[in-house]
């Protein structure tokens, strides 16, 4: 009796033991955030060369991750705008931390258009009068005589924050924009509608096609190429971002480090993001 409980001791004792092993050796890293940045994000996550760690990728908007990080419910944020001062100062208050910013790669904001629209070029001048309202009509720029569609990401979304800021200076949106979950909706919307027209991430430009941009009516239009956007010749481009509540550790450090390596980098251009400049 003494015999059988004793090995049933250890057959438990070494149970437990593999158990908690494989506990250890298997960390799941979430990441929460940017729907300009899930592509990305899931491809580096595939690509990752240390498959004991797991990973639970979800988008929803930068707004929805940057939320997320400050309520302690994901590991990594993933946004395509900066932390606002009112969310560092919430990360302060919680955790007595500013936070931690990490630029992983660059994005050209792509003004899309359906295939069979013959326009080709549009100014910054001529999107901001068209997504505020000012013009409604495709004449107005040198295209055929219809009333343009206006396509939209949604309020929570760091895209429709970038835009606003930076193309509109801060105007508001006609109230005729239909605001767009995601920028793969937004995409599939404008590739049915040849009066449509949006904006979004350069990745996603599939079935549609980019207008040229130019600063003004009188300069050069660029279209989002890599060359163009790493020389600062195509006018709307940013800096996609990886935000902690404090500098990664352990699993987190080695796949952001990856991330920002050379092999990370090689998924950035893969996908059709442009890879950070090397210093």
């Amino acid at each position: 009796m003494k015999k059988i409980s004793l090995r049933l001791l250890v057959f438990l004792s070494l149970t437990l033991f593999s158990l908690s092993v494989s506990g250890e050796q298997k960390k799941t890293i979430t990441i929460k955030g940017s729907d300009t940045m899930v592509i990305l994000v899931q491809k580096w996550t595939e690509s990752f060369p240390d498959k004991s760690v797991q990973f639970q990728v979800t988008g929803g908007g930068s707004g929805t991750g940057i939320a997320a990080l400050i309520n302690g419910t994901t590991d990594i944020c993933s946004a395509s705008r900066p932390l606002k001062p009112a969310e560092i100062q919430q990360l302060k208050e919680k955790y007595n931390s500013n936070g931690v910013e990490i630029k992983v790669a660059i994005d050209g904001l792509s003004v899309y258009a359906n295939k069979k629209n013959p326009l080709a070029k549009i100014s910054i001048e001529q999107l901001r009068k068209v997504f505020t309202g000012k013009i409604t009509n495709w004449k107005e720029l040198g295209g055929e005589d219809h009333k343009i569609v206006l396509y939209s990401r949604e309020n929570n979304s760091g895209t429709y924050e970038y835009f606003k800021d930076h193309v509109l200076e801060k105007q508001d949106f006609d109230p005729a924009v239909q605001h767009m979950v995601g920028t793969a909706a937004l995409v599939n919307a404008i590739s049915k509608d040849k009066w449509g027209i949006g904006y979004g991430g350069a990745a996603y430009a599939s079935g549609v096609k980019d207008l040229a941009v130019s600063l003004d009516e009188n300069g050069k239009a660029e279209l989002p190429t890599e060359a163009n956007i790493l020389s600062n010749k195509y006018p709307i481009s940013r800096y996609l971002y990886f935000y902690l509540r404090e500098a990664p550790k352990d699993e987190t450090k080695k796949f952001v480090d990856w991330v920002i390596g050379k092999d990370g980098q090689k998924v950035v251009k893969e996908v059709g993001y442009f890879p950070l400049k090397k210093k």
